[in-house]
């Protein structure tokens, strides 16, 4: 495969992650035009939100098992397909259950999308610089693309109706499907004779939806059954001859606290993302477009860090000093806004934390994702993208769950501040990750 046809490859598996990344957010800005036009009670329309979550973070691990046992180039096409043609129904929906139907088909194509990108970027670059750039540009559209979100869903619901939020994934997903056919290698060679471990699959999907839809209900008799239902599959997987997860990957020291870095630093940033957008419109009074621009200069900044800085950070340093670093940043970052009074202004109470968590997350986000990933074999590899990728949305959905309900009740302040502990805990974990020389070593 030519140099050129792998980065042009990287670049339209970006574009489909950035479908995915988008649709986490940009729903939410139209869900005013949704509720008035398809006549919603308050209680029904979060459905429309949550329904994508649950089945998004449900089956992310079948996902990425899904792509290391019958082709990840397969899976992959057939995940965009499934998200695009949802997107059209989304779109053309003129009632509520056609819509959070919808809305749960796109949540399972995005779950195979996402799980099966990283590994198929893994695969195409095994050099170790290359492979360090190509994250960072994938970690940057990861990163970035919920607060373009943002700013997309205030464009196309105040230019074109609320419908364009789903519809404008249709070229996109077209031309994805289109170019990576062409591009992606054929993955005949990787189809596994292997038996899928169905009981394990039923059993983990299960439990991250049940865990997934009582956090963002508030339900705590589902997080009980989550809970039950993920020890009896830790009881199968220990037991059967081919397992969906292999426990054997929880020895490996990098995906072990890649994962443990990964649910506490997710809950931070999407204490960030979240509780500083509401921060910005309830408190401060800033419209959709005022708060996508306010999140501009952090995005900047990810993009100059993900896409130049971070694989020569990796190369120099190797992965544990950026991820401390990143971390602490963040933090610092997050401290500011606990800090910031209610009549804030922009240039003195905002941009100094927007500035440290654009730092911090284009510092990390890169040798989080490479520390998980880079010392599975190449036929767990989605595996290890599937549980990482579970990891961040969990830890998001149970920060996400935590700080609102804090916010609520004690205030933006208490919810920045408990967003910043989670940040410093994730530091301290990182301290642990290999030496330098070792960490070089399996980044190649």
């Amino acid at each position: 495969m030519s140099d050129r046809s792998r980065w042009l490859a990287l670049y339209m598996l970006c574009a489909g992650e950035l479908m995915i990344v988008l649709d986490t957010t940009v729903v939410n800005v139209a869900l005013p035009s949704i509720q008035a036009d398809l006549g919603f009670t308050e209680a029904a329309l979060v459905w429309v939100v949550n329904a994508y979550m649950v089945t998004y973070g449900g089956f992310l691990l079948l996902g990425g098992r899904l792509g290391d046992l019958y082709g990840r180039r397969r899976l992959f096409l057939m995940g965009t397909t499934l998200f695009t043609l949802a997107s059209l129904a989304c779109g053309l929906a003129s009632s509520q259950e056609l819509l959070i139907a919808a809305r749960a088909v796109q949540g399972l194509g995005g779950a195979v999308v996402s799980a099966i990108a990283l590994s198929l970027i893994m695969s195409l670059f095994s050099e170790a610089g290359e492979r360090a750039k190509a994250m960072g540009i994938f970690g940057f559209v990861c990163a970035g693309g919920g607060s373009v979100g943002v700013l997309a869903g205030g464009l196309l619901t105040s230019a074109l109706g609320w419908h364009w939020v789903f519809l404008v994934n249709l070229p996109v997903g077209i031309a994805v499907y289109a170019c990576c056919m062409r591009l992606l290698p054929r993955d005949d060679s990787l189809v596994s004779a292997t038996r899928l471990d169905v009981a394990g699959a039923i059993l983990v999907t299960a439990s991250s939806m049940a865990a997934i839809y009582g956090i963002v209900n508030g339900d705590a008799r589902f997080v009980v059954a989550a809970a039950a239902l993920f020890v009896a599959f830790l009881l199968v997987e220990s037991r059967v001859s081919h397992p969906l997860m292999p426990l054997r990957l929880f020895r490996v020291r990098s995906v072990s606290l890649a994962n443990a870095v990964g649910v506490f630093w997710a809950a931070a940033m999407f204490a960030w993302f979240f509780i500083s957008a509401l921060y910005l419109q309830l408190v401060l009074g800033y419209d959709p477009m005022q708060i996508g621009l306010a999140f501009l200069p952090a995005n900047l900044i990810m993009a100059v860090f993900s896409i130049w800085l971070s694989a020569k950070l990796v190369m120099r340093f190797g992965i544990r000093l950026p991820i401390v670093g990143g971390m602490l940043l963040s933090a610092a970052g997050l401290a500011l806004f606990a800090a910031a009074p209610s009549g804030g202004g922009f240039v003195p109470h905002v941009l100094p934390g927007m500035l440290l968590l654009g730092l911090g997350c284009g510092m990390a986000l890169n040798p989080v994702m490479l520390a998980a990933m880079s010392e599975v074999a190449p036929e767990e590899s989605g595996l290890a993208s599937g549980v990482v990728n579970t990891s961040f949305m969990v830890g998001g959905a149970i920060g996400l769950a935590a700080l609102a309900r804090l916010s609520a009740s004690s205030g933006y302040h208490a919810a920045f501040a408990v967003g910043a502990a989670f940040a410093l805990l994730a530091a301290i974990l990182a301290v642990f990750f290999a030496a330098p020389k070792e960490q070089l070593a399996y980044a190649r």
